[in-house]
């Protein structure tokens, strides 16, 4: 099976300038805790609910702080027509439960998670859990 044809296509996408106010409601409102970031039609990064905590308001930063501030610059992400096992694997041995997924020409075109990854094909998903659910050591945000 091919990533896509168990990622989710519908993203919303984040911009760099963007306040982390506005992309925590994009979050509320999509019940997502992971939005892409691009600027005009390239990825550039990614912001979690994780980085507005632990990167802007637990080192002070306010609601107006621009994504670009918080946001994790070096994207992992894989390709729509990868198969969805090595996939799965691969967000184990690196610990994520969630990558962009991006066409040969590098442009988004979905989201998987590992519940898409569940519904589809429940082996990798067992392979991505038990990857990334094991410790990973001192935490390794910046909070500079």
């Amino acid at each position: 099976m091919k990533v896509s044809e168990a990622m989710t296509r519908n993203v919303q996408l984040a911009a760099p300038g963007q306040s982390i106010r506005d992309v925590a409601k994009i979050m509320a409102e999509s019940d997502t805790g992971f939005v892409p970031v691009g600027d005009k039609d390239r990825l550039v990064g990614m912001i979690t609910d994780r980085d507005i905590a632990v990167r802007g308001v637990a080192a002070g930063k306010g609601p107006d702080t621009p994504v670009s501030d918080v946001m994790t610059d070096d994207v992992k992400y894989c390709y729509e027509d990868e198969e969805l096992d090595h996939v799965a694997k691969n967000m184990g041995e690196i610990k994520v439960h969630r990558l962009p997924v991006m066409n040969r020409d590098k442009r988004l075109v979905g989201v998987l998670a590992i519940g898409d990854v569940a519904q589809s094909d429940r082996k990798a998903a067992t392979a991505a859990l038990t990857g990334s659910s094991r410790p990973s050591g001192p935490h390794n945000q910046s909070m500079a």
